[in-house]
């Protein structure tokens, strides 16, 4: 289908504001890619209504009402250690000058190269009776029985919600601090001068203008705790993501993991309604002169020392133990047996299908991205939602769903090449990884949507305008006219996308075909079975590459700062 409109045979300029005539062509790919998202919530309803037998009664009594309140317990518990510390360090950062503080404002954002299941896998072998913590306590205190020593348990829900708070917290700090950083002066000087102190300030003034980043940050954080499968179940924490990988893989019954997954779908979109309700009412304008960032204030003494450390704890505890680590445990596995032989096969797997679904997540979200820019209408408005709802369904659920149209695509491709050919094909998609790619896409494409449509943002409409009266297209004008101007965004959304593919471990664990590993998939393994320095040096190629958008991303605040 072409997509650029011709230049008028006539020469006359076209007159349609932009907007109004090309909807419908853009609007029928849109909702080919809305249908295909939307895909895995019809192959779990195939499947759920198929029932599970016996299993369900079993699940209803056992399994349900355990992961359902587990669950819950683990959202708020990691909905307050966020929130505590990423809208806490975000306002020292923002509002204070303290010792260390230009390191800390760019390292409190390195806990995201670190994903969940390796700071799990870790702080197991770290804080086990006879790692290095309780060893180094015992022979600190004199006690040579391990039984003589208390220490918190980290298989359990605490460490848990600890330990994933540690992980996740960024994703409320980075919202929450630019907003803190744009704030006027002429707010906190106001309530300075009504006499209220700092803490008054913070309470009354600065918390209720940062709810909405505060809700979109804390809404991300517990989408990745309710996507996360290897940190529970290393832990012993049996939420429903782990409760539908265990359904499907050890008791063989995906019509019950499908009826789970429902449950859990439910439970996101009720998430995501309730976080739109409590911002309905809320407006936040800024007035129409040019505001003065509040200039931070400087904290001498004790009160100096006491920020800094506050800063400093999360991204000792979040990054500097569980890398350091895993370059030991690294270095160990090295020293002694040398590189793994099936590390290069390891590597080229994961960088494969992370390379092919961030080309094509990167193609698609500039697409959707412009389509948001040219589409006006209310019903192309929620096709580009519904096509972008992907990263609300975590990897289990799509795997789930995935099966019944992929396989479906299979069986009729099997079956043509059969007809023509007389030849067996087997299972193409599902045994060449395109399954798996395919469910990167799903779920990606809303960060790469999003980083174009915030880039298109910044583009004046006033250029779509002079490109059209020169007789050029949308599709002209997005190739040679925003394409250029949004190759800083679409780089840092490629970036994250890569390495977030990368990370991916649910939807890589199910959809993988026979006998493939990827970095991910491998360190899973290898910490199930406890051999814990074999995994390292996996856990520690993801943590390195992790880095480089991390470190992008700093540089990126450093010179908007």
């Amino acid at each position: 289908m072409a997509l650029t409109d011709a230049p008028p045979a006539t020469g006359r300029i076209p007159t349609a504001p932009l907007g109004q005539r090309v909807p419908r062509r853009w609007l029928v790919p849109v909702l080919v890619i809305a249908v295909l998202v939307l895909s895995p919530l019809a192959g779990l309803v195939f499947f759920a209504a198929r029932g599970s037998g016996d299993l369900w009664p079993h699940l209803v009594q056992n399994v349900l009402p355990r992961s359902v309140r587990t669950t819950a317990i683990l959202l708020l518990g990691v909905g307050a250690v966020v929130t505590i510390i990423g809208v806490g360090t975000a306002w020292l950062v923002a509002m204070y000058r303290f010792p260390g503080r230009r390191i800390l404002e760019w390292a409190l954002l390195l806990p995201l190269a670190v994903p969940t299941y390796i700071v799990a896998y870790a702080y197991l072998d770290v804080m086990h009776p006879v790692g290095p913590v309780q060893t180094f306590l015992r022979n600190l205190l004199g006690i040579t029985s391990i039984r003589d020593l208390w220490f918190p348990e980290v298989r359990s829900m605490g460490g848990c919600i600890f330990l994933l708070g540690l992980v996740l917290y960024p994703y409320v700090y980075l919202p929450v601090r630019a907003l803190f950083a744009m704030q006027s002066a002429s707010y906190l000087e106001a309530a300075r001068t009504l006499g209220h102190g700092p803490r008054a300030v913070f309470f009354r003034i600065a918390i209720p203008l940062a709810r909405p980043a505060i809700a979109i940050g804390v809404t991300f954080a517990l989408l990745e705790t309710l996507n996360d499968v290897g940190a529970s179940e290393f832990l012993g924490i049996r939420t429903m993501t782990v409760s539908i990988y265990t359904t499907w893989t050890t008791l063989g019954s995906i019509s019950g993991a499908a009826q789970i997954a429902l449950m859990m779908l439910a439970l996101i979109f009720a998430l995501l309604l309730v976080e739109r309700w409590a911002r309905r009412k809320q407006r936040y304008v800024g007035g129409g002169q040019k505001t003065t960032p509040a200039g931070p204030i400087r904290l001498r003494g004790w009160r100096g020392g006491l920020a800094a450390a506050a800063c400093g704890a999360p991204v000792f505890f979040g990054f500097v133990v569980p890398a350091s680590y895993l370059v030991h445990a690294a270095w160990t596995r090295l020293a002694e047996f040398g590189w793994p032989p099936d590390l290069l096969f390891w590597v080229g797997n994961t960088v494969k299908l992370a390379a092919v679904a961030t080309v094509i997540v990167t193609a698609l979200g500039l697409f959707l991205g412009y389509a948001a820019r040219v589409l006006r209408r209310r019903s192309g408005t929620i096709t580009l939602r519904l096509a972008t709802i992907g990263y609300a369904l975590p990897g289990t659920v799509l795997a789930v769903g995935l099966l019944v149209p992929i396989a479906s695509l299979d069986n009729w491709i099997a079956d043509i090449v059969r007809s023509l050919f007389g030849a067996s094909i087997g299972l193409l998609l599902l045994g060449s990884g395109a399954a798996l790619v395919f469910a990167y896409v799903l779920r990606f494409l809303p960060i790469a949507a999003g980083n174009a449509e915030a880039g298109l943002a910044k583009v004046s409409p006033s250029l779509d305008m002079a490109a059209r009266s020169l007789g050029a297209g949308p599709a002209e004008a997005a190739w040679r006219i925003h394409l250029p101007l949004l190759r800083p965004a679409l780089a840092a959304g490629a970036l994250i996308v890569f390495v977030d593919c990368m990370k991916e471990l649910p939807a890589t664990l199910l959809l993988r075909p026979f006998n493939f590993e990827t970095l991910s998939t491998q360190l899973y393994g290898e910490a199930v079975r406890g051999t814990y320095e074999v995994a390292a040096v996996s856990a520690l190629a993801i943590v390195l590459v992790g880095l480089v958008p991390v470190i992008l991303l700093a540089r990126t605040l450093e010179r908007r700062r």
